[in-house]
């Protein structure tokens, strides 16, 4: 099955307004540009996302953030974008923050169909409050619940027509476990080959949980903060 898409445009027609959206990246490294620029023009509104961070103020989810087009962010980290914090301290977008290894494994969960899990992380903090706690061998525990979305958008290095993934180094980060919790995931690749061309060996995701992909049509490598000395 050929489940190549025209362009980054042609496939987030598929997204209607209100849809959740999880979206790879770990800062501005591997993030989905291509489809969330094309989102962007496409004005598609009220999202909720998540994703590791909402990016800089002029580039990645930051872009949907200033266009007002976002409604929620599920994140967990936000220090880097003004604008988010501009909404945020004027109560004009709902945020959840999780932390990270509590985020990487809601996910992870609900790929996996698992109804919730126990850590420790959290309790007794306000993420902790209103969720069922446990004491487990002596150690306290809160009960998280998965974290899917209707959507998922991630960025691979390499993928075939038939959906097969292979992502590179720490580019790798979220996307493969956000490509198994969506209904829908959409890749955006850099390079597409033949089904076949990846040794079966080598695939990270299989083409199973992809429904559509994209070659992107372009790649910047920006860099988040900038420090010299």
């Amino acid at each position: 099955m050929n489940k190549v898409m025209n362009s980054a445009d042609e496939a987030v027609a598929l997204v209607p307004d209100g849809a959740s959206i999880l979206m790879g990246g770990f800062g501005l490294c591997g993030i989905p540009e291509n489809l969330i620029a094309a989102l962007h023009r496409r004005g598609t509104k009220n999202l909720t996302v998540i994703s590791n961070n909402p990016g800089i103020d002029e580039f990645g989810i930051g872009i949907l953030l200033r266009a007002r087009q976002i409604r929620k962010m599920v994140a967990t980290y936000v220090g880097e974008n003004k604008e988010f914090e501009r909404q945020y301290l004027n109560g004009e977008i709902e945020v959840e923050l999780v932390p990270q290894g509590t985020f990487s494994e809601r996910i992870r969960a609900a790929g996996a169909g698992i109804g919730g899990f126990f850590t420790p992380t959290a309790y007794g903090t306000i993420v902790a409050e209103g969720k069922e706690t446990r004491v487990i061998d002596g150690k306290p525990y809160v009960l998280e619940a998965p974290l899917g979305a209707d959507f998922a958008f991630v960025r691979a290095w390499k993928g075939d027509r038939s959906g097969n993934l292979v992502y590179r180094r720490t580019a790798r980060h979220f996307n493969p476990m956000m490509a198994t919790a969506a209904r829908v995931t959409i890749a955006e690749v850099e390079h597409l080959v033949e089904p076949g061309d990846i040794d079966p060996d080598h695939v990270i995701t299989p083409g199973i949980f992809v429904k559509r992909l994209l070659v992107g049509e372009k790649f910047e490598k920006r860099i988040e903060r900038r420090t010299t000395r």
